[in-house]
């Protein structure tokens, strides 16, 4: 998912509520309950109106798409890292992981195909904890053999930092908008 300028905004369809406020933001004029949502499949933060008389509880998964939803009303946006409750914020770190560990395949996929973002600078590089050397390393392997799972890229890379925590800081990295190119967050 490296930045492109007439790339389109990706829609999510699933939600995994991080925090419900019954009573809205305290720091809001407007009290209407609202809920603050990880994207499922882009990693996106967002922000929604349930329907009338709906409760939502933190790691429910609820329907956001373009189609009839049961429990949400409208998604008010995408919102900062920054805008999180910190009940959302603790949420988030657990969904990540659970997140990174079910698409495991997907992820060490990403450890498969990755090009280079321009000559001097490859994908690889902006994971935390990764180097040229581990690039490399990575690289010459992949090419021998592609990688099954994350213990596989940790019993053929000597020395690397766990591949499953660099995906998750990059994940949160992400989120924080600490850089400019978006790998997993959309």
């Amino acid at each position: 998912m490296i930045p492109s300028i007439n790339k389109p905004t990706p829609k999510e369809e699933y939600g995994i509520v991080l925090d419900f406020l019954q009573h809205g933001r305290s720091t809001s004029q407007n009290r209407n309950p609202i809920a603050q949502v990880l994207g499922e499949k882009y990693l996106m933060l967002l922000e929604v109106t349930p329907k009338k008389d709906v409760t939502l509880q933190p790691g429910e998964k609820v329907y956001i798409g373009a189609d009839k939803r049961d429990k949400i009303h409208h998604i008010l946006g995408r919102i900062k890292y920054s805008d999180l409750t910190q009940t959302a914020k603790m949420e988030l770190e657990r969904l990540i992981e659970n997140i990174v560990k079910e698409r495991e395949k997907e992820f060490v996929n990403f450890f498969n195909k990755c090009g280079p973002i321009s000559t001097r600078l490859h994908t690889l590089e902006i994971l935390p904890g990764i180097g040229k050397k581990h690039m490399w390393d990575i690289i010459n392997e992949r090419k021998i053999k592609p990688f099954e799972s994350f213990e596989d890229i940790k019993k053929r890379i000597a020395l690397i930092p766990d591949p499953k925590q660099s995906i998750i800081k990059r994940i949160f990295e992400e989120l924080e908008e600490k850089d400019k190119y978006k790998l997993f967050v959309g």
